[in-house]
């Protein structure tokens, strides 16, 4: 079995996170010891708030289902003087033109004729439609029930811990934050390449701990198939929460006019995704399930919860993580047992002074069902140095 090594002081982990971490250091595709990261806990397949070096091989369900799910975040001129006494309707507005839940835009977002960024977008679409129609994958699956659907749903939000908010920093200036992935599409290339790796090791007659755990070995064409597809997928989440600021950035430019501008780059990083990097004098896949690349230097968002405070970070390039950190607060309930030990008042005393959804639906999402935010940031002090503290002010959940 490889080591696990653990960025976890001071935060509880739960003794079922730990038998998974252990299945997952045992397998023999594993390159170096797992890094663990402060908001580790149960996931499906692989754990989440885990990074796993694999040697000539991935694990599909350890990059999971949603696959390229992460943040984005952006810095404006605004500041908290800017904003009106009730942001509701400005949460209405982003509502109506950004897609929540389960739903999808009636027809493909144009971008073309919106400036510059607008052409970009456009063009990164084109190639991405091009390339989708190449994906061999998903001749497993016959294509999609709904080909449509791929491209209705780039520019949207999602449910569960999807969300945008509007933050404030600490010197008050307004950020725009948003997290969501690659949507159905990615769930369908995920679902059928965990299905691809079990096939796969039935028959090479693979020992495994867990079923979840079969990977795909380099050399094969269910590995090459499954890495174009990923990387595809990756690619479309990243343009898909750039779609979504585009849109949040039209109902801000209307709300705002010439007072509103964006001030800074865009952190636009992956969380659940794989890549060929180079560790301790080796190339390896690292798969980051719930983790986020820290290089050094390298501009990150680690996100609270509803109520709780959000960072950019700059890594440190630590090498025993990987050059990884924690991907959030990570849970400390799973959705059930917050909703049982959780009501609507404790909802609206936890959100308190956030715009926000505040009915039974989101209870599943109060603030208390993760871990503390502050002592997660403590515990991986050695991987990141934080550059900003943000305060939700709205918060918008599928």
């Amino acid at each position: 079995m490889r080591e696990i090594r653990m960025w976890t002081e001071g935060v509880p982990v739960e003794q079922d996170a730990m038998a998974q971490l252990r299945d997952i250091a045992s397998l023999p595709i594993v390159a170096g010891h797992v890094a663990v990261m402060p908001d580790v806990h149960l996931g499906k397949g692989a754990t989440v708030g885990s990074v796993i070096p694999t040697r000539q091989a991935i694990i599909p369900a350890a990059v999971g289902v949603d696959i390229g799910c992460g943040m984005l975040a952006v810095e404006t001129l605004l500041t908290a003087e800017d904003l009106p006494d009730s942001l509701a309707a400005v949460r209405a507005t982003i509502e109506a033109l950004v897609p929540v839940g389960f739903d999808a835009h009636r027809k493909p977002v144009g971008t073309f004729g919106d400036g510059l960024n607008g052409i970009a977008l456009h063009r990164r679409t084109k190639a991405l439609r091009e390339r989708f129609d190449g994906l061999a994958i998903m001749e497993r699956v016959g294509r999609l029930n709904q080909p449509g659907k791929v491209w209705n749903q780039v520019g949207t939000l999602g449910g569960g811990n999807h969300f945008i908010e509007l933050c404030l920093d600490e010197r008050d200036r307004v950020w725009i934050m948003l997290h969501s992935g690659s949507r159905n599409v990615g769930k369908v290339i995920g679902e059928t390449a965990v299905g691809m790796a079990k096939v796969h090791a039935r028959a090479k007659g693979y020992a495994l701990p867990d079923r979840d755990l079969a990977w795909l070995d380099e050399g094969t064409a269910e590995f090459d198939a499954y890495v174009a597809a990923m990387t595809w997928a990756q690619d479309y989440a990243a343009l898909n929460r750039d779609l979504m600021l585009h849109l949040i950035l039209k109902v801000m430019e209307k709300s705002w006019g010439n007072r509103f501008k964006v001030t800074s780059e865009v952190v636009n990083c992956h969380h659940n995704f794989s890549s060929i990097e180079e560790h301790f004098g080796e190339k390896v896949w690292v798969t980051r399930k719930g983790a986020v690349q820290a290089r050094d230097g390298q501009l990150g968002i680690i996100p609270g919860s509803m109520g709780a405070r959000s960072f950019i970070v700059a890594g440190k390039g630590n090498p025993e993580s990987y050059c990884s950190c924690s991907h959030g607060a990570g849970r400390r309930l799973s959705r059930g047992a917050a909703k049982q030990q959780y009501s609507i008042d404790d909802l609206l005393h936890q959100t308190a002074g956030i715009e926000c959804r505040k009915d039974s639906a989101v209870i599943d999402e109060i603030p208390a069902a993760y871990k503390d935010i502050d002592a997660v940031m403590a515990a991986q002090a050695d991987l990141v140095e934080v550059r900003h503290t943000l305060r939700q002010v709205l918060c918008i959940k599928g």
